[in-house]
């Protein structure tokens, strides 16, 4: 696996269980002893994606911090959830991390019978649970941009979204990208024309699967069917499908990437993105480990909100197309962001954190 062949170059390789080495696991200096312990959702530690991301911020707290210590256990399915972060509480972990929305249900109940234990989750917010520390992402403000980027790149006047499932992780990043093509309609004039989702209703197109590369891959033909020549997946492993058939398909139609850097994280495909949504949960996650370490008291009530303006959320670099993306388009892009930043433009979602 991509991500564990990337740890162990750096000297963070994993044992068979998931734990740091020995070596690395045991506090240093004066700093009592801090353990993380993180619960994947069913992608898995190496979804190129949120799990992926989320235990990049827990090694790079370790990292800094020597008094920190990390390991993971893998959710194989939902039903998972529960005895996975049962186990951790009973083992005492400092900080139990719950990756992704829909291990909200499992988190709540597991934090309320466990209330020494501290908890905290990517993508979600339990109000009345005060030892559930939430890191969320507005990234509808940088899909927006990424919506804005694809109507100005698309040549054939048609882009595409879909996504793993129908739930406000997901769906903040299409209703994103749809205004974001409505605005350069607007600007421009233009009636680019965009598949797989309908913010209105909010319904649209979703894989059901965040693993399945064969339906990604399916989807991404029947939006190509269409006209489509740049499409945003929203669906973890499952967009690897799209990504896949995109760098294969000579140039026929590219890919907007989401959560980490397509070509960091799936270099292989590099020559299909033409960009990410990044929503940096690795860093969202290593200032909460740091904060605990120190001592910090991690308020649920002020959780961690990712933004264009504190950079926890961004469009990301262009690559290999940069010299494809006309520079007029790139400048009209940073004012968007400036005017997001300053107010100017409000880039709303239902799933927006609040």
């Amino acid at each position: 696996m991509q991500i564990l062949a990337v740890l162990a170059a750096s000297g963070l390789a994993l044992s068979a269980c998931g734990e740091a080495p020995e070596e690395n696991a045991a506090g240093g200096g004066d700093a009592p002893a801090y353990s993380t312990c993180m619960v994947t959702d069913t992608g898995g530690i190496d979804d190129k994606s949120f799990n992926a991301s989320a235990w990049a911020g827990l090694e790079a707290a370790k990292a800094e911090a020597s008094n920190i210590s990390t390991k993971f256990t893998a959710s194989n399915a939902i039903a998972d959830y529960e005895p996975n972060l049962t186990d951790f509480a009973a083992q005492k972990c400092n900080l139990i991390l719950a990756v992704g929305g829909l291990m909200t249900d499992a988190t709540k109940k597991i934090a309320a019978a466990n209330p020494g234990s501290q908890f905290a989750i990517v993508d979600a917010a339990i109000p009345d649970q005060t030892n559930v520390y939430p890191l969320q992402f507005d990234t509808a403000q940088a899909s927006y941009l990424a919506g804005y980027l694809a109507a100005g790149y698309s040549k054939s006047g048609t882009v595409a979204t879909y996504g793993g499932m129908n739930i406000p992780p997901v769906t903040i990043f299409m209703d994103g990208f749809v205004d974001g093509v409505a605005k350069y309609n607007e600007v421009k004039g233009k009636s680019v024309k965009v598949l797989g989702w309908d913010k209105a209703t909010q319904k649209g197109t979703f894989a059901e699967d965040f693993t399945s590369q064969a339906k990604g891959k399916a989807i991404s033909d029947t939006f190509v069917g269409q006209g489509a020549d740049v499409i945003l997946p929203v669906a973890g492993g499952t967009g690897l499908g799209t990504a896949a058939a995109a760098a294969e398909s000579g140039g026929k139609y590219s890919v907007i990437w989401v959560d980490s850097d397509g070509c960091e994280v799936a270099a292989q495909y590099c020559s299909a993105f033409l960009s990410t949504v990044v929503k940096s949960v690795s860093g969202g996650v290593k200032d909460a480990a740091l904060k605990g370490s120190k001592g910090e008291k991690l308020d649920a009530a002020v959780g961690y909100k990712g933004t264009l303006e504190n950079g926890g959320v961004a469009l990301g670099a262009y690559h290999e197309f940069d010299s494809k993306v006309p520079a007029e388009l790139k400048t009209e892009i940073e004012q968007l962001k400036a005017d997001i930043i300053a107010g100017t433009i409000k880039v709303e979602s239902a799933a927006a954190p609040k």
